[in-house]
């Protein structure tokens, strides 16, 4: 098919009217059905408010009796409010959707019975395989007998098992059949699919991931404990602060945590400045969050002690020289320290002094080898709605089970709980306490690990203890002081969670109420200060007025103390002018802030030593900041200047920077210079500290409530009629805002944007419409969430922060009571044409993303917005003048909810946010809509939302979903889904790049429109689907990529919880007889109408009127038969959606417990039928399980050995069962026939094919199926058979044992392991991974566009396999058992299906054929391994099928014996035997029958059984012997003399195997056999002239082809019983078979025979006028004659040996020989190796010994516990007659009978003598065939000896000589080195025995005995001729040679001459007596010496010895 080309059935048909139905038929429907599924008149949806889940016990609120801003309120609201969700009713309860995912079938398998299965039982029964040579011995007993006698002997030695009683009773069948069905049907497995795994996910686009539900975000949280701390001495309280520091960023990531771990004794010392202690402040364990974990994160413990005189060094002596330990003086002097402690303490107690600090690295707890990812880690842990959230939970669960694992986002393996003792700590530096120097000395401490140099230590102990904390501890605090759940009464001490200060953004919105304010002093300088200013404190207050008394209790206290203070003191320096400070003062900010809250910080000196009188503080100066500026919340760093009096009243309403001159002036520390350095940050969930935020809350609050104008917002002054434009304007910027910001508030800054565009707005008189402004914003922000690399997304694609806003927050906008903004309201129309001028519309929207790209895109401009906002303010200027667009007036009435009395066609005064909403994305434009369709699924969810809820609130869940929505909103969301459509199909024919959005498009449509048809006209969204489809299919050309989209599509919509309402699947009632009734299965199928019949078959059938009622199940089986149809790149991958798109619905419907009662089953199987056509129609496209399973399953062993084991190949096997009906179609057996090149599916695609059709044929009314049997034409029949047949292997056990290597259901899937776990560590797990796959484009759903990329979700499966490699062998045994039913069950459907195919065809006349394909498929689930439940049935059947067709049993027992022996590698041949001889028994016995010929017959059918037993496993045997092998691969062959079929394919089987080992000849003869056995039946059948007659035809191929010819008496007639139906008795087959031997014979370089196997089938194909096919054959032949000329003599052949077998070892091979033909340039010892080495195998390498001469062998002398092999290097034999006949090359190497071998020896037995005693003996051995035949070992027959005279051995020799010298001379080309090397032996002066030599020895003198005279005479004439050709041969080489070889030349002709010279005499001289005519010579003694003269030297040596 062209891509083009799409099938004519593609387009949908025209769906039913499916309400209007609904209200017709209501009630004639099967109502109770479709109720049991989810009822009609009820709605999907229920819209539900769900409470926010609450950390805390109490919600986080502002404080109580505040009258809150606006804006807080708000953000309040939004934070506490419950969430609203809306659900579908009937989704199914959690277990089925879990039962679909394998997650639940936890226990499942305990409901399972446990199979049994042949394999398994054997393991544990028989030890390993039986052993060769013991094995070899048990055959040989049988040996040399004869056939009959071998099995009688064999069968009536054995003894017969016990005889069942009855066996020979007579039942009738009709009762068997019965007791039979009822024996099947009970204990059947109910849901075939719980069987089955669960397939990939990989196409699960339906499954749409439920967001995760906002929360407050955490980080990785770590608890710690602090244990103790202890100096060497103990004088005085210590407090301990700890904070984590990220010293790669230069940054404190989280707050302090302050301790006291003093002992009461050191408290007792400040109890004067201690007046509560709170529980909250006993805290000593901390729990402190990290996002982002790194090996630079330091836990910093600083070490502060109360205030005393000197400096931190003097303090700290004490501590370095006195231990405690010492005793004595030291005891005393630590008593007297300690007393001095008491005293500074009571009168300094709230002053500290820093002393000492100690860092404490954390690389080891935030692994580092985890942290090489940390750049990646960041998405996966922040930018997640809660994403990241998650992750962290469930890190700190596993933590806390102690079972880390590397992957977990940076928490190290090693994260156990560990204490930590820290026993030396760094003095602080006076003059080095800022957060720099902090940091420096850390980068110090992290590349030396000390810094004593510089700084002295102080010898201590802190022991503390840090652990992952758990999910929930016990008694905690938030950083709010929040008690957080659970949080028991009685604990008294608390852990605290540390509020974490993160490294960079996270992007996750505030879900609580958090409000806090941190003040960090850094620096003051007083150098240039009167000299009193020394020891400097500072104290810090939040006041909320001016005077003392306004200092607010809102501090968060320190160790040991209340919970909040009004003021805190820093630490103080001694002696220090220009002190650093690191204090922290958290503060809990009022919610209500006003121009009053300031910070006051108040410098005072403190007197260490007493004086008298005077006081401890001196006051030094004042300095504040306002909380607030232009009513923003100040933040950031701040250099203040110091007054050094008293502050003048209303100070705080400015700056201290910028107060205005005062009089008396204020006196200020250096001239009003800022001196005092601070840093003021704050944590805020409704502090937005974002300008563009601000501005726009604000705004917006100004139109909800009542203000005073002009407003204030920021530093600019709003008026009235400003308020419009400024707020457009907002609306435009809300986007500049930075993401951070933009993110935490997304929830408050959607429904603000909602509310504005359905809120009617009146400013200034003028009616205001926001919508379009609102709508663009929404759009805006939803591109920029998108497109942030930070933020996640799911499978989807979608942003998960929108999803989860969508799902949770969102709700539709409540409208308030419109509030007048001065002016009267008029009246207008409906408002909805003229809301705003598209034109500017558009380029305000367009203007507005470009200004968004450049921000986005650029990170630097995120904080200047100035080019933008510019921008902004020109467009809004010139929408100004556009008057009509940007303002109108409108009338509100008071109440919005009453419908105003205007004629307009919707209610003016009320928007529907559903209405609006559809009309904004129709009427959008430009970069807007391309926007709002890229990122469809949002503004989809919300449409979908907004509807469920006006449904809910309407209370129209009763009345008609015709008139639930306008006909305007139906008309604008057909608009939309035809425009996305067309979007999604422009995105298609774009590049590469766009497929995926075109993909996430398209699923957003689909589940848009799933979710439509629970709330609109069903009819309506049906006629959606069938537009988008036709949209989609007229714009798209690639037809992979458009059925993929399709189904992606439809898979989605097919996934509805009410699907098969909608598909109105209980409404096959009219179509199709009623389910289950008797009447019907009792009603004889002939007395049903044709119409009935007619209707039958139709419901098999994909039929426009089965489309248009069953609407979207039509549409996937569209989608399934086009992709099955389809071809062309990627098609693979559809069809594989296809098929798992059907799996997946019948999977949930199998599962779903709505579909439990049978009826239901029946009526969804009914639905379902066409499915059965189509997968029928399939049928050459499925997966050829015969080859998959050896490849797939192999547990070890080459191609060859798996070959061997299963001795008869599958094909066999269907010969073997009497494959005897039309094979059109069945890919597995035809895989040699032509066809439509299909597609081919994979295993996995044909499995989940298969088990749709079983669980169908399962489910469906099993009456209908018989008569849709009963009806099909026989091809159809057939074509069902093979289905089953390719059922049977499909669901075939794979064993327990496999379960280890194949994880059977895990690792078929994982198609590649390897790629996989080449992905998974390109892609790496974790964070990394999901980085990776955000940024992968998910093209794998795309075929033919990028078929190497695979879809991201694969990780998932690459883990699941690799978890699987180490399952448990509870996990291995509980997969067996599943597996085990399955294959129990899926087979027992098969064998129900056979059944029923029997039954039906009880009636029809092809019974036969079909028989014996039930019988095939039967013999075919026999061969697999199978539970004792199916064979129990299985032979049930049997039975009966055997006891109703007896006359074919012969034939098909032995056909199926012969497969079964040959298949099974592990049966046991003596049970078999047993059985047989039980049979035997059994015939014996039936003394009803014995009269009859049957008892013999079965003796005689039990005999043959036997043999070819025999020969089978001794096939097994010679795996390793392949002449052995073919041996008896054809003695089974022969034994099949009589069954043309099984003869024919054991020929083609042994053509196979020579194909395998290389020997083409051999193969092609095969085929050559086959022909002639086919033409023998052919010319039986029909007489063609042009069809060879018989084998005959055949001699000129090879004379051995006559052994095909059918002379047999038994041998069955072809018309017999399905005799010689198969594929190959026809004239195509005997065609196909020569042409198949031809192409052999020619790569076998045979090319005479070629021609020869040609002249055969040309006449045939001249008789078809196949005119193409003689063109091909013609050009075959011209390369053939080709060949034939140019490579003549260049072709090998061959090689011969004889091989002849001596010892009793060897069983029948003993004293045996044979001529072995083996590759051309064989060795002698290649082969002597190759028989050695197997032998030795078999028998033991000690008991083998070759022979190594060929003298004959004497057995009296060999010992007779070894074998002895004899191996002789033999060459072809012709008579002097044959080689007139015999002239080419090719001539002299075919068709070879007779072969010699010489063998010389003397008369006193040594092998070799002097000339003239070395006789020769030369024996011929003559073959039972001719050379090539079909195997490569012929035995001997015939074998004569002739022994040659030394004189005759000497005529032999120059013989030869002579030859070759006129060889080297005539050579073309010449070749000069052969010639001379011939030369060389012939001349060469120093020959040893050469031709001189020989001369002198017989030719010197005549000899005595006259009988000699004429072999002296031979001779002499021999060497006559010899000198001659030396002669040409030294003048030839003369002409040849070159320059430098002149001198050999010489030497050469020297020689030459000399030999001539010696020799002359001996030749001249003639034996006169033999040239007197005596007598005449009778003519038949003509015949020269060749035969009858070794006859007569044979005479003379008898005579003469």
């Amino acid at each position: 098919m062209k891509p083009s080309q799409k099938p004519q059935f593609y387009d949908p048909v025209e769906p039913v009217d499916f309400e209007g139905l609904l209200m017709t038929h209501l009630n004639s429907l099967d109502v109770q059905l479709a109720q049991e599924l989810g009822d009609f008149t009820d709605d999907d949806l229920d819209v539900v408010f769900t409470p926010k889940e609450c950390r805390t016990l109490q919600p986080s609120l502002p404080e109580e009796g505040v009258e809150l801003d606006p804006h807080v309120r708000d953000c309040v609201q939004t934070y506490i409010r419950e969430w609203l969700i809306v659900n579908r009713k009937n989704q199914g309860s959690p277990e089925i959707c879990g039962f679909k995912k394998t997650g639940s079938r936890k226990d499942f398998h305990k409901t399972l019975p446990k199979q049994t299965f042949e394999s398994e039982t054997l393991e544990c029964s028989e030890p390993a395989a039986q052993t060769g040579p013991r094995h070899l011995n048990v055959l040989c007993d049988v040996s040399g007998k004869g056939p009959v006698t071998a099995c009688d002997f064999d069968l009536r030695s054995l003894q017969p098992d016990k005889r069942l009683e009855n066996l020979l009773q007579q039942v009738s069948a009709e009762d068997f059949e019965k007791q039979n069905e009822e024996a099947r049907r009970t204990n059947r497995q109910a849901e075939l699919f719980a069987l089955y795994p669960s397939v990939d996910e990989e196409d699960a686009v339906e499954i749409r991931p439920v967001p995760e539900c906002p929360k407050e975000h955490l980080g990785n949280r770590i608890l710690v404990k602090l244990l103790t701390l202890k100096f060497e001495i103990e004088i005085e309280p210590l407090f301990a602060s700890i904070a984590l520091y990220d010293v790669k960023e230069r940054k404190k990531i989280s707050e302090n945590f302050h301790c006291d771990l003093n002992s009461d004794q050191f408290k007792g010392f400040l109890r004067a400045h201690t007046p509560s202690v709170a529980a909250s402040s006993l805290a000593r364990s901390a729990v402190f969050s990290v996002t982002y974990p790194s090996s630079d994160i330091y836990l910093v413990v600083k070490i502060e002690k109360v205030l005393q005189q000197g400096e931190i060094g003097d303090c700290a002596e004490p501590y370095l020289v006195i231990k405690e330990s010492d005793g004595g003086k030291s005891k005393e002097k630590i008593e007297k320290l300690k007393l001095q402690a008491e005293s500074f303490c009571q009168r300094l107690g709230k002053y500290r002094m820093p002393f000492a600090w100690a860092p404490i690295s954390l690389s080891s707890f935030f692994n580092v080898s985890t942290l090489e990812r940390e750049v990646t880690d960041v998405d996966s842990v922040v930018g997640r709605s809660s994403v990241g959230e998650r992750r962290t939970l469930v890190q700190s669960r596993r933590l806390s089970e102690r079972a880390l694992s590397l992957e977990e986002n940076g928490l190290g393996s090693n994260f156990k709980t560990s204490t930590l003792s820290v026993s030396s700590f760094f003095k602080q530096e006076g003059d080095r306490l800022s957060d720099e120097d902090l940091f420096k000395f850390l980068a110090d401490y992290k590349r030396s690990s000390s810094l004593q140099r510089r700084v002295k230590s102080i010898p201590g102990l802190l022991r503390l203890e840090i652990s992952t904390a758990p999910e929930i501890i016990n008694c905690c605090l938030t950083p709010e002081m929040l008690p957080v759940k659970p949080f028991p009464e009685n604990r008294t001490r608390p852990h605290k969670e540390i509020l974490e200060f993160p490294t960079r953004e996270v992007y996750v919105p505030h879900t609580v109420y958090r409000n806090l304010l941190y003040v960090y002093p850094q620096r003051l300088n007083f150098v240039n200060k009167l000299a009193s200013a020394r020891n400097i404190t500072i104290k810090i207050q939040f006041m909320c007025g001016e005077d003392a008394s306004s200092a607010m209790p809102v501090i968060f206290g320190k160790s040991s103390g209340p919970e909040f203070l009004q003021e805190v003191y820093t630490a103080v320096t001694y002696h220090n002018k220009s002190p650093d400070f690191y204090e922290e003062v958290k503060i809990k900010l009022p919610a209500k802030l006003t121009v009053n809250h300031h910070l006051l910080f108040t410098f005072y000196h403190i007197s260490c030593q007493q004086k008298q009188g005077a006081s401890v503080e001196t006051l030094l100066g004042y300095s504040w900041l306002p909380i607030l500026l232009n009513e923003r919340l100040q933040t950031g760093s701040y250099c203040l200047p110091v007054a050094l009096e008293k502050l003048p009243p209303n100070y705080s309403m400015h700056s201290a920077e910028k107060v205005p001159l005062q009089n008396p002036p204020i006196k200020w520390a250096e001239g009003h210079k800022g001196v005092f350095n601070i840093e003021v940050q704050a944590v805020s969930s409704v502090h937005t500290q974002d300008n563009h935020l601000e501005k726009f809350f604000t705004l917006c609050h100004s139109l909800e409530s009542q203000v005073t104008f002009p407003i204030r917002v920021l530093d600019q002054k709003i008026s009235e009629m400003a308020l419009e434009h400024e707020l457009k304007l907002s609306i435009i910027c809300l986007n500049s805002s930075r993401l951070e910001p933009l993110v935490l508030f997304l929830h408050l800054v959607l429904d603000k944007l909602f509310q504005l565009s359905v809120q009617p707005m009146v400013i200034a008189g003028q009616t205001a419409n926001f919508s379009q402004f609102a709508f663009e914003s929404v759009v805006a922000i939803a591109n920029s969430l998108h497109n942030s690399k930070d933020l996640s997304k799911d499978q989807h694609g979608r942003n998960c922060l929108l999803a989860s806003y969508v799902h949770y927050v969102f709700r539709l906008p409540e409208l308030q009571r419109d509030v007048p903004k001065s002016g009267a309201p008029t009246a207008l129309p409906d408002p909805r044409y003229h809301t705003y001028g598209r034109t500017s519309a558009a380029a305000v929207s367009s203007k507005l993303l470009q200004a968004r790209v450049m921000s986005s895109s650029n990170p630097d401009l995120a904080g200047t917005h100035s080019a933008a906002d510019e921008e902004v303010k020109n467009i809004m200027s010139s929408k100004i003048a556009d008057r009509n667009c940007s303002r109108m007036s409108y009338y509100c009435s008071g109440n919005s909810d009453v419908p105003s009395s205007t004629t307009a066609p919707r209610p003016a005064s009320k928007k529907h946010f559903h209405e609006e909403l559809a009309l904004q994305m129709v009427v959008s434009t430009g970069m807007v809509r391309e926007t709002v369709f890229k990122y469809a699924w949002f503004f989809f969810e919300l449409l979908v939302k907004s509807m469920a809820q006006h449904v809910h609130n309407m209370d129209k869940q009763d009345s008609f979903r015709r008139t639930r929505f306008s006909d305007r909103f139906m008309d604008d969301i057909t608009t939309i889904v035809n425009v996305v459509t067309s979007e999604i199909a422009a995105l298609l024919v774009k590049p590469q790049k766009e497929n995926e959005q075109a993909e996430k498009m398209n699923i957003s449509l689909a589940f848009f429109l799933y979710d439509l048809l629970s709330l609109m006209d069903r009819g309506f969204v049906f006629n959606l689907i069938r537009h988008y489809c036709n949209q989609l299919s007229a714009k798209l050309n690639n037809l992979p990529t458009l059925i993929s989209m399709r189904l992606e599509f439809l898979r989605i919509l097919c996934s509805h919880e009410h699907y098969l309402n909608l598909n109105l699947f209980f409404m096959n009632a009219d179509t199709a007889p009623t389910s289950p009734c008797p009447s019907i299965s009792s009603q004889n199928s002939s007395s049903c109408s044709s119409f009935q019949d007619q209707k039958i078959a139709s419901m098999f059938d994909l039929t426009s009127e089965y489309r248009q009622q069953h609407f979207l199940t039509g549409l996937l089986f569209t989608e399934l038969a086009a992709a099955l149809d389809a071809e062309g790149e990627g098609i693979s991958k559809v069809q594989r959606k296809a098929v798992s798109a059907i799996h997946s619905l019948l999977s949930s419907h199998d599962l779903d417990p709505r579909c439990v009662k049978p009826e239901v089953k029946v009526k969804i199987a009914a639905l379902y039928l066409p499915l059965v056509g189509i997968i029928l129609d399939a049928l050459p496209q499925l997966c050829d399980f015969t080859v998959a399973d050896t490849r797939r399953y192999r547990t070890s062993g080459s191609d060859e050995e798996q070959e061997g084991a299963g001795a008869i190949n599958q094909n066999v096997a269907l010969a073997i069962a009497g494959n005897h009906f039309n094979l059109k179609t069945s890919g597995i057996v035809l895989s040699s026939l032509p066809y439509k090149q299909y597609n081919m599916l994979n295993a996995d695609t044909t499995r989940n094919l298969m088990i749709c059709f079983l669980w169908i044929m399962k489910n469906a009314d099993q009456s209908l199926i018989r008569k849709w049997i009963a009806d099909l034409p026989s091809m159809q029949l057939n074509r069902i058979l093979d289905l089953l047949f390719i059922c049977v292997l499909c669901f075939e056990y794979k064993g327990k044992q496999n379960s280890d290597k194949v994880s059977t259901q895990v690792l078929q899937k994982s198609r590649d392991v390897k790629a996989r776990l080449e992905e998974a560590l390109l892609r790496g797990e974790g964070a990394r991974g999901e980085m990776m796959r955000r940024r992968a484009p998910g093209n794998d759903r795309f075929p033919g566009l990028n078929e190497n990329l695979r879809w991201k979700k694969e990780q998932t499966h690459w883990r699941q396999a690799n978890e699987k490699l180490d399952k448990t062998k509870a996990e291995l045994d509980q997969e067996a058992l599943i597996s085990g039913n399955l294959a129990t069950e899926a087979h027992l459907i098969i064998l129900d299906m056979q059944e029923n195919i029997i039954q039906a065809s009880s009636a029809l006349d092809c019974k036969d054929s079909l028989l014996g394909g039930v019988l095939r498929v039967l013999v075919n689930s026999l061969n697999c391994d199978q539970s004792t439940t199916y064979l129990t049935h299985c032979f049930a059947t049997l039975r009966a099928l055997i006891a109703k067709n007896f006359a074919r049993v012969k034939m098909q027992v032995t056909m199926s014996l012969a497969s079964l022996v040959g298949r099974a590698p592990d049966f046991n041949e003596e049970h078999l035997r047993r059985s047989l001889r039980t049979i035997l028994a059994y015939s014996e016995e039936d003394t009803a029958m014995q009269l009859t010929p049957f008892p013999t017959q079965v003796e005689e059918l039990l005999c043959n059984l036997n043999s070819i037993l025999y020969d089978t496993v001794k096939m097994r045997e010679f795996q390793e012997d392949p002449e052995m092998l073919m041996d008896l691969m054809y003695r089974i062959a022969k034994s099949y003399q009589a069954s043309p079929d099984l003869r024919l394919t054991w020929l083609q089987n042994m053509a196979e195997k020579h194909t395998k080992k290389k020997c083409y000849t051999e193969a092609a003869m095969c085929l050559v056999h086959a022909a002639a056995l086919v033409a023998e039946y052919l010319s039986m059948l029909e007489d063609h002239s042009y069809l060879p007659v018989g084998s005959v035809s055949f001699q000129n191929i090879s004379s051995n082809v006559l052994e095909e010819s059918v002379v047999s008496d038994d041998t069955l007639s072809p018309d017999e019983d399905g005799v010689c139906a198969g594929q190959y008795f026809t004239e195509s087959g005997l065609v196909g078979l020569l042409e198949q031997a031809a192409e052999l014979f020619s790569t076998g370089g045979l090319y005479e025979t070629v021609n020869e196997v040609y002249k055969l089938v040309i006449p045939i194909l001249e008789a078809h006028r196949e005119f193409r096919k003689l063109t091909l054959t013609h050009s075959k032949l011209q390369r053939a004659f080709d060949s034939i000329v140019n490579k003549d003599h260049k072709r090998m052949f061959g090689t011969y040996f004889r091989v002849g077998f001596f010892g009793s070892k060897f069983g029948d091979l003993d004293e045996q020989e044979f001529v072995y033909k083996e590759p051309a340039i064989t060795k002698l010892p290649e082969i002597s190796h190759r028989l050695e080495a197997f032998y030795g195998q078999c028998f033991g390498a000690e008991f083998v010994e070759v022979i190594k001469d060929s003298t004959p062998v004497d057995k009296t002398k060999l010992d007779p516990n070894k074998a002895y092999i004899q191996i002789t290097f033999v060459e072809p034999y012709f008579d002097e007659y044959e080689m007139k006949d015999r002239v080419t090359y090719f001539e002299k190497n075919f068709n070879l009978r007779r072969f010699m071998y010489t063998t010389p020896f003397t008369l006193e037995g040594r092998p070799r003598g002097e000339l003239h005693e070395q006789y020769r003996r030369n024996t011929v051995l003559t073959t039972m065939h001719a050379f090539p035949y079909i195997k490569t070992r012929i035995s001997v027959i015939q074998k004569e000896e002739f022994v040659l005279t030394p004189i005759e051995v000497a005529i032999e020799d120059m013989k030869k000589k002579t030859l070759q010298l006129a060889v080297a001379i005539n050579q073309e080309p010449p070749d000069p080195k052969m010639l001379q090397m011939v030369l060389q032996g012939s001349v060469g002066a120093t020959v040893n025995q050469g031709p001189l030599e020989v001369a002198q020895v017989f030719l010197a003198e005549i000899p005595a005995d006259p009988k000699l005279y004429r072999h002296h005479n031979k001779l002499r004439l021999c060497f006559k001729e010899f000198i001659m050709r030396c002669g040409e041969a030294v003048e030839k080489n003369k002409r040849l040679i070159t320059a430098d070889q002149r001198e050999y030349q010489q030497e050469l002709k020297k020689n030459y001459s000399k030999l001539k010279e010696n020799l002359r005499p001996m030749i001249e001289r003639k034996i006169p007596e033999l040239y007197k005519p005596i007598f005449r010579i009778e003519s038949q003694k003509r015949d020269s010496f060749h035969r009858s003269s070794f006859r007569k030297c044979e005479t003379q040596l008898s005579q003469g010895s």
